[in-house]
């Protein structure tokens, strides 16, 4: 399965109109939002934009970010599908999400672990499971700031560790984007959509990546 992975579109609308070409230039089975689609806009602009991405036969995946309404955490779009707290089979594979639906750049830790907790109790306990964040793990190559912090979730961290998930794609931090591991778990920052910036993905026994920039 092959996935093409956004965060921090921050409004951008031409970023959604490059993505779009990047899809069909890729072949990718699904298009993955890691948040912050809109820049403190409404549901109705985050739904304009999402729609955008809409193609027959391509899956469209979506956490909220800290910069969008925290409505939007529990807002339904049609033809795309709300990871936060949830979860969505497709293959062989389950995707869990945990957004930010929080005006402010901070999440409670419980808060973070509560959901990802309710995501994976809905899912096939069978299924390899993919993780869709927008805030990254802590003390890794992709949460670290620009003042030399690592700013990440440490419930997301512990979630990893117990769940071990094969994959994990996020955002938020603008300045970390990259690829680092925690033990057999790939975590993937593909850095700010605005800026042109995306990864692509391929699912199988082993999970490549490719960071790319349109």
């Amino acid at each position: 399965m092959k996935l093409l992975v956004t965060a921090d579109f921050h409004g951008a609308w031409a970023a959604f109109e490059k993505t779009v070409e990047t899809t069909r230039e890729t072949q990718v089975d699904a298009v993955i939002v890691c948040g912050d689609i809109t820049h403190f806009g409404s549901v109705q602009q985050a739904a304009q934009l999402l729609s955008l991405l809409l193609q027959p036969n391509l899956h469209v995946l979506y956490v909220s970010g800290n910069t969008d309404p925290p409505q939007l955490a529990t807002a339904e779009i049609n033809g795309a599908a709300n990871l936060h707290a949830s979860c969505r089979n497709i293959e062989d594979y389950n995707f869990i999400g945990v957004g930010a639906p929080h005006p402010t750049f901070e999440v409670p830790e419980d808060k973070i672990g509560q959901w990802l907790k309710t995501g994976a109790n809905k899912c096939a306990q069978t299924k390899q499971s993919v993780i869709v964040a927008h805030i990254p793990p802590k003390n890794t190559k992709i949460d670290l700031a620009f003042l030399g912090g690592h700013v990440g979730s440490l419930s997301l961290r512990q979630f990893i560790i117990e769940k071990k998930p094969l994959a994990v794609l996020c955002g938020h931090i603008h300045e970390a984007r990259g690829v680092d591991q925690i033990e057999d778990t790939l975590i993937v920052n593909p850095g700010p959509a605005r800026k042109g910036y995306y990864a692509l993905l391929e699912l199988a026994e082993k999970v490549d990546v490719e960071m790319g920039r349109f």
